[in-house]
């Protein structure tokens, strides 16, 4: 009874930390997995509805940051990028996913969370395919994996190429899969990066709804609804309003400030979902996928930017 107390005070303690400025979002992620590796998630019945709506609630107020010019613009820009990197992933996913003996709603819920939004996108895609619950759990335990990688890697690739903060918002938003860990490396990287990276991130997400469509048609699943992330249309909302209501200059600040700091908050809440023994049932066919299109788009994706911007 006392161990289970003291670690839940701990539990508090580490998310009143990650509110802070003293952490980082990649130290909030590991220190999440270590966290539950070491002394087990004390709450862990509401743990997936706090990271949702946390990341859904930060993504809004980053919105207060940016104004409507500066987004179009942005999101001009990675559309081509955007619209090619979304059609190779799904097509490599088919080939690959059937030269592996996968099956073949798997190899594409693998494909649609690596082309579009990670998660999301495999949420909102699982049920126009009829997916079974296995497959979809599979399908997110290797994104989630990605992903983990993928916020404390790219930072450091990104010195390494000596990316400007311009390209290299451009290149986590289209060569990461969840938003979370897009926001939380482009973050590490730089303020510019972060508001690039958010623009071009969420104007991809967007794209669940042509690929929920296509994939319905693909499967032959009729009848089945698209579930569309509506926080998008929130996120546009506070980018109008901080565009054309001087009022909200007075504390816009503000609420991008709180939003960067519930951004590592929810890292630290995904890191605490994340278990050796989930990882271990995924297999291996799965992972040689999700690594393979991940690496592809990351290095085509990379290559392009340098070239190109």
């Amino acid at each position: 009874m006392q161990r289970d107390v003291f670690r839940k005070i701990l539990f508090i303690v580490a998310i009143i930390l990650c509110a802070t400025d003293w952490v980082i979002a990649p130290i909030a992620l590991l220190g999440g997995f270590l966290f539950t590796l070491l002394l087990g998630h004390p709450f862990p019945q509401i743990n997936g509805k706090a990271t949702s709506v946390l990341l859904k609630a930060s993504v809004v107020g980053l919105g207060f940051g940016m104004t409507l010019n500066s987004v179009l613009e942005v999101g001009f820009t990675g559309l081509q990028l955007t619209v090619i990197s979304i059609i190779l992933v799904l097509l490599m996913g088919y080939l690959f996913g059937k030269k592996l003996g996968m099956n073949a709603k798997s190899s594409h819920l693998i494909a649609s969370g690596t082309a579009i939004c990670g998660g999301s996108a495999i949420a909102a895609v699982s049920p126009v395919i009829d997916a079974t619950d296995k497959e979809v759990s599979v399908s997110l335990g290797v994104i989630f994996f990605l992903n983990s990688i993928a916020l404390l890697l790219f930072p450091i690739l990104g010195h390494f190429f000596d990316l400007t903060q311009y390209q290299f918002g451009l290149w986590s938003a289209i060569a990461i899969h969840d938003t979370s860990s897009v926001v939380g490396a482009a973050s590490a990287y730089g303020e510019e990066a972060l508001g690039i990276a958010v623009t071009v991130k969420l104007a991809r997400t967007l794209w669940i709804i042509p690929v929920s469509l296509i994939s319905a048609w693909f499967f032959r699943s009729k009848g089945r609804s698209i579930s569309i992330p509506w926080f998008i249309a929130l996120f546009i909302l506070a980018i109008l309003a901080n565009t054309y209501l001087p009022v909200v200059g007075l504390f816009n600040m503000k609420l991008v400030s709180l939003a960067r700091h519930a951004l590592v908050v929810t890292l630290f809440l995904i890191g605490t979902s994340l278990s050796v023994g989930s990882l271990k049932s995924v297999g291996v066919k799965p992972f040689v996928l999700g690594i393979m299109l991940w690496i592809i788009v990351s290095v085509l994706s990379l290559v392009a930017i340098l070239l190109l911007y």
